[in-house]
């Protein structure tokens, strides 16, 4: 049994079965990824996957167990070797996170652009996706860290860290009749046409629970999952646009103007989550504390060592987290 043949067998399941996915994902031949798993069935006595002609159709009842403890194995291995390059060389790796757009566009740069003038040899992949999507690649661990406002909660292998919260802001054009208004209502609102996030994105479901518990119906005529692509309709004059607060650039946005909605939602909390048993390096702490201060190394250390969601949530209940 080798290591290489675990990877195989695991990247074949998460690509649905998909042999010449992925063998193209490991940079390496259909056949010969075939031909190593054949020869882990025939060690083992019993078949992973289940053929119909050369075609793998699902995974074995024995194949579901050999997979669960094939990935916590190549989970190890990574730990192993991340210690390794930990005491070889502390200053060099690499970090891979996944998030939406608001968070890429809005709240990282600044982090990147710190932590890489303090750790220029450590290359940083940011992937985006959609909450879930998110979620799902910092549990399977294709990625070190997914930073995302909501879905990371779903999954129950993850340390979530609270890291700041942020409101909503309403967009219109200079001469929209609602920037005459001085406080808003869900009623003022609701009175026009809505452009805002697509449904699990950004917060959307605290909107849409903040209209229903008014029994207040919005006109939502656009969604996207951009905060720019938000902002563009509504200078096209195609409605309103809701967005996250942090996605409002004065020096940018001069013919737009904001008007402030964090009394009609509830603010959001972003986390930062991370693979239980994952071994942080000492660069990935760092990281996480540039993103928020009050995340420090030993904060970090004792969520990790919490044994459940509601342990990690009482390290934080008395701190105060930043709005944006």
């Amino acid at each position: 049994m080798k290591l290489q043949q675990l990877r195989y067998i695991v990247e074949v399941a998460r690509n649905n079965l998909n042999v010449s996915v992925a063998a193209q994902s490991l940079f390496t031949s259909q056949p010969g990824v075939s031909k190593q798993i054949r020869l882990l069935e025939d060690e083992l006595g019993v078949e992973i996957f289940t053929r119909s002609g050369k075609h793998f159709t699902q995974v074995t009842p024995a194949g579901k167990e050999v997979l669960a403890i094939a990935r916590e194995m190549l989970r190890q291995a990574d730990n192993i070797r991340q210690i390794g390059e930990e005491f070889s060389d502390p200053r060099r790796g690499r970090l891979s996170i996944s998030t939406t757009h608001t968070q890429a566009r809005y709240r990282l740069p600044p982090v990147v652009g710190a932590f890489r003038q303090r750790y220029p040899d450590v290359s940083l992949h940011i992937q985006q996706g959609n909450p879930q999507q998110i979620a799902q690649m910092a549990s399977d661990g294709t990625t070190d860290f997914a930073i995302a406002t909501e879905a990371v909660e779903n999954f129950n292998n993850l340390v979530l860290l609270p890291c700041y919260q942020w409101n909503r802001t309403v967009l219109v054009p200079k001469a929209h009749p609602l920037a005459q208004i001085g406080r808003l209502t869900l009623q003022d609102v609701a009175a026009y046409p809505i452009v805002t996030y697509v449904f699990g994105f950004t917060g959307r479901s605290v909107l849409d629970e903040a209209f229903r518990r008014e029994g207040v119906q919005p006109n939502v005529v656009f969604t996207a999952t951009d905060a720019d692509v938000i902002k563009t309709y509504v200078r096209l004059g195609m409605g309103i646009g809701i967005v996250a607060h942090m996605a409002y650039e004065p020096g940018i946005d001069t013919d737009l103007i904001a008007l402030d909605a964090s009394h009609l939602f509830p603010a959001s909390t972003t986390r930062l989550a991370f693979r239980r048993g994952i071994w942080l390096r000492g660069f990935m702490f760092d990281f996480i504390q540039e993103f928020s201060p009050h995340l420090t190394r030993e904060r970090v250390e004792a969520a990790i060592a919490a044994g459940d969601a509601e342990s990690v949530e009482a390290i934080f209940a008395n701190i105060e987290l930043p709005v944006f």
